[in-house]
């Protein structure tokens, strides 16, 4: 009898991750149906316990698009939807899911989430960024200032190794008196 490694997931509008724990895994075997079954099977450990997971995702998946990734660790899968829409729950059967699948929270994003165009994700359209004022980022420094800026930066780097220095000073002072007061008490 085979047994079900714990199984995390989590999505996007346009995919689905499956992360499957299995540390050492052997002979894995992947099968994504059109439809929406996914299969996976593999032994681990010394005496090649058998592992397997079989369901139906909630709905169709693009299986051309979708891939595949078998690590030390673990198996990774990034399941392509044949629609982009958010699915209410990973598997197509309702009621609680079995025991061994979890939601992966580090991949996690809400539904909100994903519609906000994130930084590095932007659609910027037809916006025109080059009458955009930076507050002087085109400013140029002329050599004067700049030989000024870096001489200003230059002196507060030689003050703070100064009082660095002083107060490395008044710390051995500090231990010398400890010590006379010290040897003198004892005599």
């Amino acid at each position: 009898m085979s047994r079900h490694p714990t199984t995390k997931w989590a999505q996007r509008s346009d995919k689905v991750y499956i992360t499957i724990e299995l540390p050492d895994a052997k002979d894995v075997k992947l099968n994504l149906q059109p439809g929406g079954h996914f299969y996976f099977s593999a032994a681990s450990g010394a005496d090649n316990v058998p592992y397997e997971i079989d369901f139906e995702l909630f709905d169709k998946v693009n299986v051309e698009e979708s891939k595949a990734s078998v690590g030390l660790r673990t198996i990774c899968y990034l399941v392509k939807k044949a629609e982009k829409k958010w699915w209410s729950r990973l598997l197509k059967k309702e009621g609680k899911p079995p025991v061994f699948l979890k939601v992966d929270w580090d991949k996690w994003i809400d539904e909100d989430d994903d519609k906000e165009n994130k930084f590095g994700d932007m659609d910027f359209g037809d916006m025109d960024f080059s009458n955009l004022d930076m507050g002087g980022a085109d400013d140029e420094l002329d050599d004067d200032a700049a030989d000024a800026f870096d001489k200003e930066g230059d002196d507060e780097m030689e003050e703070t190794k100064a009082e660095e220095s002083q107060g490395e000073e008044s710390k051995v002072e500090g231990a010398q008196a400890a010590a006379a007061s010290e040897s003198e008490a004892k005599a």
